[in-house]
C-alpha cells in the first residue's frame, strides 16, 4: 500500500453529513493542516434528519455548529453547507452541478470524499446518502473542469484537481500515517456531543475514542502505527 500524495497545497473534503469526516478521515486532515495545507470542508446536507425527536430546523443549526467546532479542532476554518435534504440525496444532475460549483469555488488540487460502495464491509450496508454523494463527487470533479456540461454555473471552470481520495475500509490502495494526530481526531469527533449522546448512552469521549481506534487501525502493507486508508483516483 502506497502513501497518499502530499505534494499539494489546497484540498477539499466533500461528504454528505456533519460527522462523516470525523468518523473517517479527520486524523488525516489534522496531519495535512499541520503541514500548512489549506483544507476546506463541503457538506451536501446539514444532517437535519439525524437526531430523533429534534425538529429539522433546530437540528440543522445544532449540527452545523458542531461541525464548525469539530473542523476547527483539526485546523479547518472554512466549512460550506450546500443545503441538500438530509436522507434524500440522489446521484443526479442537480447534485453533480452543486458539487461541481463548489469545486470551482474552492479550486482544490486534492479532493477527499467518502465510500460510495453498497457496503462498508461484507454485511454492513452503506447509507443511501453516502452512496449518492461519493460517486457524484467523482463525476463532479470532471464536470467542474468542463464549461459545457453545466453552462448555467457562474463559477469559472476548474481543471486543477489532480487526485480524488475515497476514504474506505475495504479496497484501499493508499494510506496516510496519522500516528501523531489520533488525539486530534478524537477531540474533533467529541465536538459532535449532542449527536453522539442521541446515538448511545456510552459516554461521548468513549464513543469517539472507540470510533477513531477503528478508523485509524494499522493497515496491512503500510508502515505506520496508525493510518487512514483511501482508494485513490488520478485525474
Amino acid at each position: 500500500m502506497e502513501p497518499i500524495p502530499e505534494d499539494w497545497q489546497r484540498g477539499v473534503v466533500i461528504v454528505a453529513h456533519p460527522d462523516d469526516i470525523e468518523y473517517g478521515c479527520a486524523a488525516a486532515v489534522a496531519r495535512w493542516t499541520a503541514q500548512g495545507k489549506d483544507v476546506r470542508y463541503v457538506l451536501a446536507t446539514s444532517g437535519e434528519a439525524g437526531i430523533d425527536g429534534l425538529a429539522p430546523d433546530e437540528c440543522r443549526r445544532l449540527r452545523e455548529d458542531e461541525e464548525r467546532r469539530s473542523a476547527a479542532v483539526v485546523g479547518v476554518s472554512e466549512v460550506e453547507f450546500l443545503g441538500h435534504p438530509d436522507g434524500r440525496l440522489r446521484a443526479d444532475l442537480a447534485l453533480r452541478a452543486s458539487l461541481a460549483a463548489a469545486i470551482r469555488r474552492h479550486r482544490p488540487e486534492f479532493v477527499a470524499t467518502m465510500n460510495f460502495r453498497e457496503t462498508w464491509a461484507p454485511g454492513y450496508l452503506n447509507s443511501a446518502d453516502h452512496r449518492a454523494l461519493g460517486i457524484s463527487v467523482l463525476d463532479a470533479v470532471s464536470d467542474a473542469a468542463n464549461a459545457w456540461i453545466f453552462p448555467e454555473l457562474t463559477e469559472s471552470p476548474w481543471a486543477g484537481v489532480r487526485w480524488v481520495a475515497v476514504n474506505v475500509m475495504v479496497g484501499a490502495t493508499h494510506a496516510v500515517d496519522v500516528t501523531e494526530t489520533v488525539a486530534s481526531a478524537v477531540a474533533s469527533l467529541t465536538e459532535h456531543r449532542r449527536y453522539l449522546e442521541a446515538l448511545s448512552a456510552t459516554p461521548v469521549a468513549e464513543q469517539a475514542a472507540n470510533q477513531i481506534e477503528m478508523a485509524t487501525a494499522p493497515k496491512d502493507g503500510f508502515p505506520a502505527q496508525r493510518a487512514v486508508a483511501f482508494e485513490l483516483y488520478c485525474y
